[in-house]
């Protein structure tokens, strides 16, 4: 059927919060761009961690909703007072609901302009995640060259883009990881160590591979299994940054615990250092520039059907990935 004549899509929907059960695969109406808007006929959409807080509750939203924050496409209509966007235009975003559809209406602004070097698959992999790594490495921190960095969960779809951009940087990278496989990726990805957190301590590992000094940065988004373990394993006048939570909230931490060490702890997020459209298309386009000179790549896992998204969940919570998971509506 001509897409510009459907009046209903397929989007997966949650109206209650909790297990893989909730996610339903329905028809709902399908929308139209208003004022400053534009509709994107959705090509594939990223899979990411947040998207199992929401679905869980752990994130509380107004329900019901159509789940996901991240996608690429082709813009299918503009809406009013939209200017510098046509009809077939590439695109892409993140931070945004409702990418598990084959539709999206989003305003223009948000939007990231899709080279044609670029493939859709690439386009629906980089946006949050490779923002991330670039506000992580850039902002937060300014990561200078010969600095040891750890980063946890080093095979996961942020762990691999930030492991090629910290060596890029001209850092010293340790990453955790916790199978073989994810630590062969680590290092194809040039991680210069790699520690197998089911098998040893992280930070009597990175003691011995820092002669006891501790690394200057940890990047953590793992959260409860590994925070703990962070201000132990970071050196005097380090910097820990906590920007997700995989395996849960972090325990408490009493301020006066960091004094000693004279620690910096951060916790972070990636929608305050996009939260202008300068800073959005900046972050992309230094994402997009590692894609195109080769030095970084973005690793897509497994691509699901969007019917099977509570597949796609269920391999992503079992930490069973290595790089990104996508959906195919």
């Amino acid at each position: 059927p001509d897409p510009f004549l459907e009046t209903v899509m397929k989007a997966i929907r949650i109206s209650e919060t909790g297990d893989l059960d909730f996610l339903k695969y329905e028809d709902i109406p399908k929308p139209s761009p208003g004022n400053g808007e534009v509709c994107v006929r959705i090509h594939f959409a990223g899979v990411n961690f947040i998207d199992t807080y929401i679905r869980s509750g752990y994130y509380k939203r107004q329900l019901p909703l159509t789940l996901g924050m991240e996608a690429s496409g082709v813009v299918e209509a503009v809406g009013p007072e939209v200017q510098g966007l046509a009809a077939g235009d590439r695109v892409a975003y993140a931070g945004h609901p409702g990418s598990y559809a084959q539709y999206s209406v989003l305003k223009a602004e948000y939007l990231i302009p899709l080279p044609a070097d670029i493939n859709f698959e690439q386009g629906a992999a980089f946006p949050l995640q490779g923002m991330t790594a670039h506000y992580l490495t850039h902002d937060l921190h300014h990561v200078m060259p010969g600095e040891v960095v750890l980063v946890h969960a080093a095979a996961g779809g942020v762990g691999l883009i930030l492991v090629q951009w910290l060596k890029h940087l001209g850092a010293r990278v340790i990453g955790t990881v916790s199978t073989s496989e994810k630590a062969q990726a680590a290092h194809e990805a040039g991680a210069d160590g790699i520690i197998n957190y089911t098998a040893e301590d992280f930070v009597q590992r990175i003691m011995q591979l820092t002669n006891g000094r501790g690394a200057d940065y940890i990047i953590d988004g793992v959260g409860r299994a590994t925070f703990a373990g962070d201000l132990e394993a970071v050196r005097v006048r380090g910097h820990v940054c906590l920007f997700g939570s995989s395996s849960g909230a972090c325990d408490p931490v009493a301020v006066n615990s960091l004094m000693p060490r004279s620690v910096t702890v951060s916790g972070a997020t990636l929608w305050n250092f996009i939260a202008t459209r300068e800073d959005l298309i900046k972050r992309a386009e230094a994402v997009i520039g590692g894609i195109r000179e080769g030095w970084l790549k973005v690793h897509i896992d497994s691509i699901f059907d969007l019917k099977d998204a509570a597949s796609a969940h269920r391999v992503l919570q079992a930490r069973k990935t290595i790089g990104k998971v996508l959906l195919r509506p």
